[in-house]
């Protein structure tokens, strides 16, 4: 295939990253993508494996306060690790001013049409590549176990219905009906028609295939030192074994380690690493329950997505740093969390145990664009848990942003924006 378009280096190999080199390389581009360790290594192949389309961000009003109630508990669904970390603190003072009615309309306003724009391309993406993912439409329930968790959930619903989706509000009688593996203490929830689930690492390995087939050069186990740039135009990226790979333009989507590279042109990548953590359960008599479709139990915000053979229990939010020390109570607390929903959940050992970091931005929209005052840099983080979700769209976005010069999609995520 002759390609007239420009080279670009994409620093990061996760779902961001890889989507943005599949869809260079659809606009003519030529790609090289450069991870550090190998394709998925982070939390692209470890996630819930929904694409949750539309949803409110993690900004809400009264997140911060139940954060700090909960903090001494390590079990909690959002968990801050009590120590010095100025950084941090900043961030979440940052973060609470998020956290209003006001903010969460600005960004529904956003997010809502850049979800069904997301839940049209992976239909489009996973037929045209022919990847074989388990990928399903199904959608999933929101289950809630107490009144206050359901009065929530209804409130989210109404949200997403005034923003042109279609959920369905299920007393617990129904959703017992229509999962038979819920249990007694299930109080009601919402059926999210507009979602669907698929095996992430699977999805991953066959969008970075049909990336390398289109043209794009993977380089695993390479990491980047820094971004080369003269005259206020990048020239490409050193590796830290002193390579240089020549490049018009540079994307970064290294997750919550984006930052780092971005801070020598002295942009602000108001981001922090947000630790998820999954156990995968094998489907029999003493594992996990067949289940129809995925369900998110509401109180703990643990999802339970079935893939093939399995359960993923997946979810948590725990802010401790840029780390991937596993703490065992937030595993724990996945099964327990699903073995009040699904009592019939056996005691077989998990098949996979895994934690991983998501990069969350300060105001709970995604980072993505040209950084100011530098041409041709780009960055694309910030997706919170919405990584997968917004994957694919964030690659078509970035783009036409490098190849075309614009998408307006991208305005409200500009990097720019913190100042």
């Amino acid at each position: 295939m002759s390609r007239s378009g420009p080279h670009v280096a994409v620093v990061g190999g996760g779902v961001i990253g890889v989507s943005v080199a599949y869809h260079l390389t659809r606009a003519g581009a030529t790609v090289t993508l450069v991870e550090r360790d190998r394709i998925g290594a982070g939390a692209s192949s470890g996630n819930a494996g929904t694409v949750s389309a539309g949803h409110p961000p993690l900004n809400r009003p009264g997140r911060v306060r139940r954060a700090l109630v909960d903090m001494l508990d390590p079990a909690s669904p959002l968990y801050v690790a009590p120590r010095w970390d100025p950084a941090l603190w900043r961030w979440l003072i940052g973060f609470a001013r998020y956290c209003t009615e006001e903010h969460v309309e600005h960004c529904m306003r956003v997010m809502a049409p850049l979800g069904k724009d997301a839940l049209a391309l992976f239909d489009e993406v996973i037929a045209e590549e022919r990847i074989e993912c388990g990928y399903r439409t199904e959608g999933y329930y929101d289950v809630c176990a107490t009144e206050s968790g359901l009065e929530g959930a209804r409130h989210e619903a109404d949200v997403l219905q005034r923003h042109g989706y279609g959920p369905e509000t299920l007393n617990g009688d129904e959703l017992r009906r229509r999962e038979p593996a819920l249990g007694p203490r299930t109080v009601g929830g919402v059926f999210y028609p507009e979602a669907a689930t698929l095996d992430p690492a699977r999805f991953l390995s066959g969008l970075v295939r049909a990336a390398r087939q289109r043209g794009c050069v993977v380089r695993e186990r390479v990491a980047v030192s820094e971004v080369l740039e003269r005259s206020g135009r990048v020239r490409g990226v050193r590796t830290t074994d002193g390579d240089a790979i020549a490049a018009d333009a540079v994307v970064l989507t290294t997750g919550p380690f984006s930052k780092r590279l971005a801070e020598e042109f002295r942009i602000r990548i108001l981001v922090q690493p947000g630790k998820g953590y999954h156990r995968d359960i094998e489907i029999g008599p003493n594992g996990a329950p067949k289940l129809g479709i995925a369900c998110v139990l509401n109180e703990s915000s643990v999802f339970c997505t079935p893939m093939g053979t399995r359960v993923r229990f997946a979810g948590t939010m725990e802010f401790s740093g840029e780390n991937e020390v596993v703490r065992e109570a937030r595993l724990r607390q996945l099964t327990r969390a699903a073995r009040a929903a699904f009592p019939d959940l056996g005691t077989a050992r998990p098949v996979s145990e895994w934690c991983g970091l998501r990069p969350v931005s300060v105001d709970g929209l995604p980072i993505v664009g040209p950084v100011p005052g530098v041409d041709g840099l780009h960055v694309a983080t910030g997706h919170g848990m919405l990584g997968l979700t917004l994957g694919p769209v964030t690659g078509q976005i970035v783009a036409r942003l490098v190849v075309d010069g614009d998408d307006p999609r991208a305005e409200p995520l500009a990097p720019g924006r913190f100042g």
